[in-house]
């Protein structure tokens, strides 16, 4: 079973409530069951990454989630 969101993976949404409150960019993924949404350069957080042999590690910044709720979809 699916749930209905408004929004949906590559849409163009706007942030309408919270600290990041009026920033635009793409969905790049959807969690219907959680009802949070990753809004590209909506919400930039750092994230402790641990060091492989493929990566340094260090602090990166990754997009964090959205309430589906606060956002809006644009065009």
């Amino acid at each position: 079973m699916s749930i209905k969101t408004h929004v949906k993976k590559g849409d163009q949404v706007e942030i309408i409530a919270g600290n990041h409150k009026g920033k635009r960019g793409t969905v790049l993924q959807v969690n219907a069951v959680k009802g949070k949404v990753v809004v590209e350069g909506g919400r930039p957080i750092k994230k402790a990454v641990k060091a492989t042999e493929n990566d340094s590690g260090g602090l990166k910044t990754i997009d964090g989630p959205v309430h589906i709720s606060n956002v809006k979809k644009v065009g």
